[in-house]
């Protein structure tokens, strides 16, 4: 089995703690987010509701080119926003190759 990133953990931890939002209806309705991530995978259209949602929100846009599905345990998801602060940075902070900040929260 191979041993997963921080950043997976801490999106797995995100999904156990009930703040990781999935699907695109659900995180355009959102209120605040901390970070809004997106599969490489993702069409034109969900592409630009996260773009257009991270400006919204004024938060970090990152893509993942780990499928997300595999991430967040849902089937065909492309699109999640993580509504703790803790665990945004967190994800943030530890990204390594197969995720990469392309929307503000660069450091």
């Amino acid at each position: 089995m191979e041993k997963k990133s921080k950043v997976e953990t801490f999106i797995g931890f995100s999904v156990k703690a009930r703040v990781l939002v999935t699907g695109s209806d659900a995180v355009d309705r959102l209120k605040k987010a901390y970070l809004i991530l997106i599969c490489a995978s993702a069409s034109e259209n969900t592409a630009e509701l996260a773009s257009v949602c991270a400006k919204r929100l004024n938060c970090p846009l990152m893509t993942c080119k780990i499928p997300l599905q595999d991430l967040c345990n849902k089937t065909n998801c492309k699109i999640a926003a993580v509504t703790d602060k803790n665990l945004a940075t967190a994800i943030i902070d530890n990204r390594d190759e197969n995720f990469s900040v392309c929307l503000g929260g660069g450091r």
